[in-house]
């Protein structure tokens, strides 16, 4: 039997889930054994694969038309979908944003911050994603499993992703 196929991806967040993974130290291997670990920020491949994966997992909340970009593929490509941490789970820190607004957000980042000079100006392309109101990822697609904490233990991610290899919803 094919082991499951597991894909990551990160969307408005820290990182801190991805960092919280690596903390498993020695088990990722325990953890290697269990599943076929696809595209991920930390490998080569950064894109789950096209023919589909058993997990998918996100970290960060939606905050940009390219965040709901990510998510609706990976939930288009997943069987399973885990909203991991606070910021995919609740909205987290991220979300805080959502008080001033994006606008404001954006002119304090690039012109009014103290080490910004005069020619201080908000980026406008047309390849720049744009900002939405920020929210978890369950606002915008299916989600399967919830793993909160900011950042979930390595603990339980593994437990989680060990469950799921082997069939079982945590």
């Amino acid at each position: 039997m094919a082991k499951p196929k597991v894909a990551s991806d990160w969307l408005a967040g820290c990182a801190g889930c991805h960092m919280s993974f690596l903390d498993m130290d020695e088990r990722i291997i325990e953890l290697c054994k269990l599943v076929d670990l696809r595209s991920t920020p930390i490998t080569d491949l950064k894109v789950p694969d096209e023919d589909g994966v058993d997990v998918g997992i996100l970290e960060g909340g939606i905050s940009n038309t390219h965040n709901e970009a990510v998510a609706l593929l990976m939930r288009k490509r997943s069987k399973i979908l885990v909203a991991l941490g606070d910021c995919a789970v609740f909205g987290g820190v991220p979300a805080m944003r959502n008080f001033a607004g994006a606008d404001a957000a954006l002119q304090r980042a690039y012109v009014e911050t103290e080490s910004t000079d005069s020619s201080g100006m908000i980026p406008n392309h047309p390849e720049l994603s744009q900002p939405v109101h920020v929210r978890p990822v369950s606002d915008l697609v299916k989600v399967d499993v919830f793993v909160p904490g900011c950042a979930p233990s390595a603990d339980a991610i593994f437990e989680v992703l060990a469950s799921l290899a082997q069939g079982i919803i945590p």
